[in-house]
């Protein structure tokens, strides 16, 4: 367990540790409380009041797995059942976002496991985009294929200086198909979301700020930080919103 629930000394609601520390045993799926969890999993970690899903370490870039996406999801509807948290940041690991979906994985998708796979990422990153708290993407990294849409999907986006996003599997015919493509245009406009998703290039995060496609870039050990703040700003605007 210890290797799991990780909670920053900076946390602003120690006075709410215990109740913290309770509503992640309730959170945790069985696996985790009997094992200890995964290398191979999503960890959740509080830090300055705001829940964090950190993609697993593993040899190569993170990859959105079936499996990954299914956590994913299992976590986000259980903290939406618990008032704990003032919003969510899906956070990279300690090397990089999600590069897609795991090809090794897709390519033995038949017609119908294809369309179900698709269907299952949008799913997902619909309820993302509307989920009741702030949902901020603390990238770092590559952010490509897939892992681009799930980085769009977010209410906000924060880049380390190391960052990059792009759409490489245009190079060999493939695109997206998780909403990026028609979210992109909303975000920044048609003309810089076609050069994005039809020439493969990577935009770095300087330039992304630029275009609009990120809200803030810091050093990549601010990247944490920084996503929690963007998580209490959006949630006080949120808040001031609904009272008026």
């Amino acid at each position: 367990m210890k290797g799991i629930l990780r909670f920053a000394q900076n946390d602003k609601q120690s006075a709410q540790n215990d109740s913290v520390e309770t509503f992640f045993n309730k959170l945790l799926a069985p696996r985790y409380a009997e094992g200890g969890g995964r290398g191979d999993s999503m960890r959740l970690v509080s830090h300055n009041s705001a829940a964090f899903l950190v993609f697993p370490e593993t040899p190569e870039y993170p990859r959105l797995t079936r499996e990954i996406l299914d956590e994913i999801e299992a976590l986000l509807e259980r903290i939406r059942r618990e008032p704990v948290f003032q919003g969510v940041v899906i956070a990279a690991n300690s090397i990089s976002w999600p590069t897609g979906a795991e090809i090794a994985e897709v390519s033995q998708f038949s017609g119908v496991g294809a369309r179900e796979f698709a269907e299952r990422g949008q799913s997902l990153f619909g309820k993302i985009a509307c989920f009741p708290l702030p949902i901020v993407a603390a990238v770092r990294g590559f952010c490509l294929g897939g892992g681009f849409d799930l980085a769009l999907s977010c209410l906000a986006r924060v880049a380390s200086l190391d960052a990059s996003f792009g759409c490489p599997g245009v190079a060999v015919g493939l695109i997206t198909g998780w909403g990026g493509t028609w979210r992109l245009p909303r975000l920044i406009g048609k003309s810089q979301a076609l050069e994005i998703m039809l020439t493969a290039e990577r935009v770095p995060a300087t330039q992304a700020l630029t275009s609009g496609l990120v809200d803030e870039v810091v050093p990549g050990r601010e990247l944490w930080d920084a996503a929690a703040r963007w998580v209490e700003e959006l949630s006080a605007r949120r808040s001031g919103s609904l009272a008026h």
